[in-house]
């Protein structure tokens, strides 16, 4: 690199990465960012990963920024390169995942021409980033890198993008490190102390409370899930987590709940709609998991303790909200509890526990077991069972595969589980794993798939190859799209409208044209040979498991519906399910 009284604009740029703790970037070069990549080629402090399509780009830093806690970044060309990034800003938007996205401009004279490969990003992606730069000169990149940094670790995270001109990257101007600019975005980090304990008074009259945990716990560090897990303990409440909020608190806790909402646990939801105080840490009332509002907790007095002040009120009007990051308040209301010597209704507590447990007894993911059919849930089940020991990250693209993955796949600590939630992007797991996968190199990382989301980024497979980064994908193939499928079956009188594909490809050649390994299990007698080969091989690995075509995921609570309305299973409803035979040929 120059001296630093003469870099170029790209020379600052890769310095301000390096002084922000970037270490992999995941990217794609075209012509208006090769400045960049000329310098990059000159340097050896910034791994660059070649990803297949941008979009996957997105979802690896999203997969590297959620395994790790730190900024995931990533670099794109000008016009289709930065457009392609929309998908996966809108998801870590939506998710609340820290990224920087850098995208190629045209020379800043040419902008407003329609200049070739030129898009107005800035102000295509101002709906789905958290705030986006578009720089005019040199001499500001220094302070709007470091900014943009900034503004996405902080306060509620999320992704910022930055567009650099051709120009600007090109000019020459000096460098200055991240301790000569001071933001003016400081989001409020601690509670306020009176709200905190009015929230530990009215949590200390509970006869039946509820702890609801949502992503954002998981966000705020590994500290705040302690703090969490030792709040509970402390209290004895009952502890329930959203998709998003997994692995906050330890799933094999007798006092979790599991997963509440559309495909909860029959007990998270009852418990939610029955509750007399919530304690909602770091969730935003998603309406996956609140069902028909004006039936939603109705006889509840309703704490919210949030950093993002935007979501107070938003969806349910609560009682209490205390503003500021989990960890912290948490902490505080900790020492509040001890400071207070805080008594509960110990007769009230445990007859709601009794409740609890009556409700718990429904056994509510049992699903009737099969020895000629793999069943979905069973594959899951052994797949945890199978590679618990390893402690692995497990992302996965989105259906029903999903929500058979967060009801049977179990997590005791954070950051292990990474799924697409706000946004619910098919084609999200396959690159989330590879990014996991950059991270953590000598981990078992796991997307767990169907065969249609799967086919979104499949061409991240020879990104995998390149990159020698052995992901493995676990698809569970029932040969339609899933959740389409299920909700034509129980919503729209069994017409199955566009839900089946009649031609997949065969997914063990694919693998091995990729240059993974491809691996097949019809049986269930064949599920567990299969998932140890998986593990065994230090390669990418494609399983495909033909898995039942008619099952469908439960619990459920319909459409409109609350949460003493759930669905438990094809009997509670007069269904009818997808035949298992088209054309003559069984679909297994």
């Amino acid at each position: 690199m120059s001296q630093q009284g003469a870099m170029n604009g790209a020379e600052i740029l890769l310095k301000a990465l390096v002084d922000q703790g970037v270490e992999v970037i995941f990217g794609y070069p075209g012509g208006a960012i090769l400045p960049i990549y000329d310098e990059l080629f000159k340097q050896n402090r910034l791994k660059h990963i070649l990803v297949r399509h941008e979009q996957a780009a997105v979802h690896a830093a999203e997969g590297y920024a959620r395994s790790t806690g730190k900024v995931g970044c990533v670099l794109v060309t000008s016009g289709p390169g930065a457009t392609n990034t929309v998908t996966g800003l809108a998801d870590a938007l939506c998710d609340s995942v820290p990224l920087v996205c850098l995208t190629g401009q045209v020379p800043t004279h040419l902008i407003g021409n329609d200049a070739f490969q030129e898009a107005d990003i800035t102000g295509i992606t101002r709906p789905c980033t958290k705030h986006n730069y578009l720089v005019k000169d040199v001499a500001d990149l220094a302070r709007i890198v470091h900014e943009a940094f900034h503004v996405a670790r902080s306060g509620r995270p999320g992704p910022v993008l930055v567009d650099l001109p051709k120009d600007v990257v090109q000019a020459h101007g000096e460098y200055h490190g991240p301790t000569r600019f001071k933001s003016k975005y400081k989001p409020q980090v601690k509670g306020d102390l009176k709200a905190i304990e009015k929230a530990v008074e009215m949590i200390a009259a509970a006869k039946r409370p509820i702890v609801y945990v949502g992503g954002g716990v998981v966000n705020s560090g590994p500290a705040a899930c302690q703090l969490l897990t030792q709040f509970v303990r402390l209290a004895g409440f009952p502890c329930t987590q959203t998709l998003m909020g997994l692995g906050a608190f330890p799933s094999s806790d007798p006092l979790s709940l599991g997963m509440l909402g559309m495909h909860g646990t029959y007990e998270a939801n009852l418990a939610m709609h029955d509750c007399d105080v919530m304690i909602n840490v770091g969730a935003r009332f998603d309406d996956r998991v609140t069902g028909r509002l004006n039936a939603f907790s109705p006889n509840s007095k309703k704490i919210h303790i949030d950093i993002d002040p935007s979501s107070i009120n938003k969806n349910v009007v609560v009682d209490l909200a205390v503003v500021g990051d989990a960890a912290h308040i948490l902490e505080d209301m900790i020492k509040v509890w001890k400071a207070k010597q805080v008594r509960i209704d110990d007769k009230a507590l445990r007859a709601w526990w009794a409740q609890i447990e009556q409700w718990r007894g429904k056994d509510c993911l049992r699903y009737p077991a099969s020895n000629a059919i793999i069943k979905p849930q069973y594959a899951i089940q052994r797949l945890y069972e199978l590679t618990k020991h390893k402690n692995p990250f497990i992302t996965t693209e989105v259906g029903q595969h999903q929500m058979w993955a967060a009801q049977h796949f179990r997590f005791e600590k954070p950051n292990h589980w990474l799924t697409s939630g706000g946004l619910g992007t098919m084609g999200y797991g396959l690159p989330a794993a590879m990014g996991v996968q950059v991270a953590h190199p000598g981990a078992l990382v796991i997307d767990i798939a169907g065969e249609s989301s799967i086919q979104m980024n499949i061409q991240e497979l020879a990104t995998l190859a390149q990159h020698k980064l052995p992901v493995k994908v676990f698809i569970l193939n029932n040969q339609y799209m899933g959740m389409v499928r299920q909700w034509q079956e129980l919503i729209h009188g069994g017409r199955y409208s566009e839900s089946h594909m009649h031609t997949h490809p065969d997914f063990v050649k694919l693998a091995e044209a990729f240059g993974a390994v491809g691996l097949r299990a019809e049986k269930p007698s064949q599920v567990d040979d299969l998932i140890n080969e998986m593990i065994s091989v230090d390669r990418p690995v494609v399983a495909e498991l033909r898995t039942d075509a008619s099952e469908n995921c439960f619990p459920m609570i319909m459409p409109g519906m609350a949460h003493n309305e759930m669905v438990l299973g094809p009997e509670d409803r007069s269904v009818e399910h997808p035949g298992s035979e088209e054309d003559g040929m069984v679909l297994v």
